[in-house]
């Protein structure tokens, strides 16, 4: 028995040791292909930010290069001279935290509706919603403009607002499916306490949601944010532009001022990285967790 078991013993260790190193190629692989992956999506940001800081003559230099060889600072400031750039910033966050606002409360309430609210027809319903996730937007932009325009307004930022507080198909489901998730049990105790529909809504759906409610608000600021097509269907005046807008000031009919220009994408850039970073936690888990049930 002995003489087996020392036989065996070498055999378990040589076992071992070649499991290890699988172990640590596949992290060696993996660690590579992640970092190689890293370097080409972050490389148009780093080509981005050492623009913003070329003189003009370097920016169109060839071959081009990624370091500045002279460093231009004043490209930060000439954003501001070149166009009215700090009105530009006012407006976006302005539309986008009114947008946000609108999109977060109204498709929780319809979600919560659509999740825990029994009535007849509720499944035909939300069918339909889902059916006008199916729509381009090209397709209605024509009728939805005329609506506006009836309503006198076009040039405001009312279009750009006010139908996010009618919610978002796209969210609405997505809240619904996380609502489904959490347990029935929580909102039948809650009720036998006098509890309410909309005091179990507040008072327990919401903060056990809290990480499906941050990703609706991230989406929603990061869309609303890059928005190009509603600013440029609807606003007309020049000091009622958003950012997406704002930044085609910086291009001539001759020429196109490529320093400040790349100097105003980075910083509107900024705020989209400083939020993922901020609330990535609540990012990941609120899309991993998001359609646990049909």
């Amino acid at each position: 028995m002995q003489l087996a078991e020392a036989k065996v013993k070498p055999k378990v260790k040589i076992r071992e040791r070649s499991i290890r190193k699988g172990r640590i190629i596949e992290r060696i692989v993996t660690y590579t292909l992640l970092i190689g992956l890293s370097i080409v999506f972050i490389f148009p940001f780093l080509w981005l930010l050492g623009t913003s800081l070329k003189p003009e003559s370097e920016a169109l230099s060839f071959p081009p290069t990624i370091i500045p060889k002279t460093w231009k600072f004043s490209n930060y400031h000439d954003v501001f001279t070149i166009v009215n750039f700090g009105k530009y910033y006012w407006n976006s966050i302005v539309v986008t935290l009114l947008t946000v606002l609108g999109t977060v409360l109204s498709s929780t309430i319809v979600a919560y509706g659509f999740a825990r609210i029994k009535a007849k027809g509720r499944n035909a319903w939300f069918v339909l919603l889902l059916a006008t996730m199916m729509l381009p937007p090209q397709v209605t932009m024509i009728p939805v403009y005329m609506i506006f325009s009836k309503l006198g307004w076009v040039n405001t930022f009312l279009p750009l607002i006010v139908p996010a507080f009618f919610g978002n198909a796209y969210f609405i489901f997505m809240l619904r499916q996380f609502f489904k998730t959490i347990p029935k049990e929580l909102e039948e105790s809650a009720f036998l306490d006098g509890c309410g529909t909309f005091g179990i809504f507040w008072r327990i759906i919401l903060p056990l949601s809290v990480p499906a409610v941050i990703t609706v608000a991230l989406l929603s600021f990061m869309w609303t944010w890059n928005d190009f097509l509603g600013p440029l269907v609807y606003l007309n005046d020049d000091s009622m532009y958003t950012l997406a807008l704002g930044i085609l000031q910086f291009k001539g009919a001759l020429i196109i001022s490529w320093g400040p220009m790349m100097a105003a994408s980075v910083m509107i850039i900024l705020p989209l990285i400083i939020l993922f970073f901020v609330g990535q936690k609540y990012f990941i888990q609120g899309i991993a967790t998001t359609g646990g049930k049909g």
